[in-house]
């Protein structure tokens, strides 16, 4: 007779315990690209008395983090699609935990500091490494995987309104410096965790990286950001501005042309043939646009004197309107599971372009109110989250695991071009209705903003409606079974 089994036999450790320290450690990793994101903007005005360097200048602190992340996300994307991901992940942490010192230590030194938030930049690229992670690990569950993916992305997106007000009082009470010193803590945090939550495949192979097609995407993008964030200051429609936005457009072509034909391309552009990988592509760009517009929009009124329609607020007031948003967003994983039980797929995105009009439409109707405007942010902050949850989603379970990465990291960039669009079309928007010799616009303004917002969203809802209908995707050689 076999021997009656013991407790130690019969219950195991479950394995569970270990996905989730796992998903603890991935979300860790992934706020470290939020909290890069959230030590640039507020710390502006401070930056620029504190080095002694006027706003404009002190814009690049946060200009200089998008140039970066642009360009290295799409390669750290194509590492993680290969034996070379912990590697990726571990290296960027490290440049991050270094920036955040170099920050901390030049924050009476202007060039230093840049230097810091340059190497800052390599965070941004983390949140496409973390979800590809979790598509892979949890490739076997994909109800688990929806939701892990759903989760990493929300705080990708939650994050950046969470740590702007703990900025702020960071910076309020300890410095600048301390703002950046809590930035390495949580860095170095990460990178311990890092090794153990992040898997080498050695599985696969060592592929090689499309040099070239970096750098070619690397010239367009950053020819955009540049037109896009330094427009205002040159003019939109000035030499500079002009000959950026000229070359963005031609070497951007040639590097899309440069791609269809390199055996080993930096991204494949033959994702975008997968409906729902289009889809959450384009409505991830327009979702940027709409974004910026709302958030900017609303941070210019709630501080613009009430002379001029607006609520005559502090920084800091303007700084805490981005609660509402990230706590929105926070619940829009739950929200998005509940629609889930009921609602097609294909229909999440276009019910988030409704949510976001009617975060415009708040915005229209109650922007001269403090309540209105936190009503609409928390709105927005649903709508956009549905958004952010969702489009990950979609390429994880829509491309194969050597693929995945690189489409991730494509698809964050597309947000950060989004961002770009926004902010040209908010400073178009409003300094058409600026009366001359005057900072701020007429009351009129934010009503245009506000009926642009409706109609970029309205865009998202058809767009995505038209491109989401799903097509069977088959596994490539890399996915797991």
């Amino acid at each position: 007779m076999n021997p009656i089994p013991t407790l130690r036999q019969t219950a195991p450790v479950s394995p569970a315990r270990g996905d989730r320290w796992r998903v603890a450690g991935l979300l860790l990793i992934t706020l470290v690209g939020a909290l890069v994101s959230s030590l640039g903007a507020p710390l502006m005005p401070a930056i620029a008395q504190s080095t002694q360097v006027s706003l404009a200048t002190a814009q690049w602190t946060l200009t200089i983090t998008v140039l970066v992340a642009v360009a290295i996300t799409p390669v750290m994307g194509r590492l993680g699609d290969t034996r070379h991901r912990r590697i990726a992940v571990l290296a960027a942490l490290t440049l991050v935990a270094i920036g955040s010192v170099v920050a901390a230590l030049g924050t009476s030194n202007f060039p230093v500091l840049l230097i810091g938030r340059a190497l800052q930049g390599a965070g941004q690229g983390l949140a496409p490494m973390t979800i590809a992670v979790a598509g892979d690990t949890f490739s076997g569950d994909p109800d688990r995987r929806k939701r892990v993916v759903a989760i990493l992305s929300i705080v990708n997106a939650a994050g950046v309104g969470l740590g702007y007000p703990l900025t702020g009082v960071l910076a309020q009470s300890a410095g600048i410096s301390g703002a950046y010193w809590f930035g390495a803590a949580v860095t170095v945090a990460a990178l311990l965790a890092a090794p153990a939550v992040v898997p080498a495949p050695r599985d696969r192979p060592a592929s090689a990286i499309d040099m070239p097609g970096a750098v070619l995407f690397a010239l367009p993008v950053t020819a955009l950001i540049l037109a896009t964030s330094e427009g205002g200051n040159w003019g939109w429609t000035s030499p500079a501005t002009l000959t950026a936005g000229v070359t963005a457009l031609l070497v951007g072509a040639g590097w899309a042309w440069f791609e269809t034909r390199t055996p080993h391309p930096l991204v494949d552009l033959r994702q975008l043939r997968v409906r729902p990988v289009l889809s959450a592509h384009v409505t991830v760009l327009l979702s940027g646009i709409g974004m910026y517009l709302l958030l900017s929009v609303s941070t210019r009124m709630i501080q613009a004197p009430s002379t001029t329609g607006g609520l005559d607020k502090s920084a800091v007031v303007a700084g805490l309107l981005m609660l509402p948003q990230a706590l929105g967003s926070l619940a829009a994983g739950w929200i998005t599971r509940r629609l889930g039980r009921w609602l097609p797929a294909r229909w999440t995105l276009p019910l988030a372009g409704v949510v976001m009009m009617a975060a415009m439409a708040l915005f229209a109707l109650w922007r001269h109110s403090l309540p209105g405007l936190v009503a609409a942010m928390l709105v927005a902050g649903i709508g956009i989250g549905i958004v952010f949850s969702t489009a990950p989603g979609l390429i994880v379970e829509n491309t194969g695991s050597d693929q995945r990465g690189s489409a991730l990291g494509f698809n964050q960039v597309f947000r950060y071009v989004g961002y770009g669009f926004g902010s040209v079309l908010t400073a178009v928007v409003l300094e058409s209705r600026t009366p001359h010799g005057s900072a701020y616009p007429d009351d009129s303004g934010y009503a245009v903003a506000a009926l642009a917002g409706v109609i970029i969203w309205l865009l998202v809802a058809v767009v995505s409606g038209v491109t989401g209908r799903r097509r069977p995707v088959q596994a490539s050689s890399g996915e797991r079974t």
